[in-house]
């Protein structure tokens, strides 16, 4: 455990994680689990998932749930699932999501639909199905979009429309939970390094170094535990004064 894993922000805290499999998600279950979370894990990858379980310090304080969110019957399922498991949820972390990386022309209605399947509906669900479960006055909503949604990102119309809509949901939830004093908070990552942005294969007809504008100033993709450091801020009582405006994580690609 490094330096600063080593805090314990999150005893006695249960959490709810989504796209746990790999990334972001799966250094976010890492971080979390080390600072004494309790983590409901949900991703569609079983075998990434049961990895992640090996690779955190208590693997008794993660639950595993396998389920493609991309219908709601699965997503109302683990929301069912996740709360016989936690009872209470301290924290709604979505950070699964899906990309696809094709010039508009070569995307039809079904790209996009499946875009915000994943990207959107899937955690406007969960939020829906949680929030009864979610404490007021502590309770924290976090929602991974994107640096996408508010800047060119040539190749990734739906992408980066499905992401921005959570961005706008994420504003006006922040505002309706208010008188719960229940915090929501967008994360933006930049470009990270993970399985998902780092297969060149995926830009089909896209010149790929223009995504070294994404990076951070010091001309390297950022790596998941960065951003699952910055996750655990936002969601602990650390992050008290983060709430309806965008957090973003990009080191500096937006300056």
């Amino acid at each position: 455990m490094t330096e600063r894993q080593s805090m314990n922000r999150y005893d006695g805290k249960r959490v709810f994680l989504t796209g746990a499999g790999s990334g972001i998600g799966r250094a976010t279950a890492v971080r979390l689990v080390a600072e004494g979370a309790t983590v409901f894990a949900v991703d569609r990858d079983t075998e990434g998932l049961a990895t992640t379980r090996e690779l955190v310090d208590d693997p008794a304080r993660l639950t595993c749930h396998t389920a493609d969110l991309a219908t709601e019957d699965a997503a109302v399922a683990a929301a069912g699932a996740g709360v016989a498991e936690l009872g209470q949820v301290d924290v709604l972390a979505n950070v699964a999501g899906a990309l696809r990386t094709t010039p508009m022309t070569g995307l039809d209605l079904g790209d996009y639909r499946w875009l915000f399947a994943i990207n959107l509906f899937a955690p406007v669900t969960l939020c829906r199905e949680l929030l009864p479960h979610v404490p007021d006055r502590t309770g924290v909503i976090l929602l991974t979009t994107s640096t996408a949604a508010t800047k060119a990102h040539p190749g990734m119309t739906g992408y980066a429309a499905s992401k921005g809509a959570l961005l706008s949901f994420a504003v006006s939830l922040s505002a309706e939970l208010a008188p719960r004093r229940i915090r929501v908070v967008p994360v933006s990552p930049g470009g990270v390094a993970t399985p998902l942005t780092m297969d060149k294969e995926r830009f089909d007809g896209i010149d790929v170094s223009w995504y070294a504008r994404t990076y951070p100033l010091w001309g390297k993709p950022g790596e998941p535990e960065d951003l699952a450091a910055a996750i655990a801020f936002a969601g602990s009582a650390d992050g008290a004064y983060l709430n309806g405006t965008e957090f973003r994580l990009d080191g500096g690609s937006h300056v």
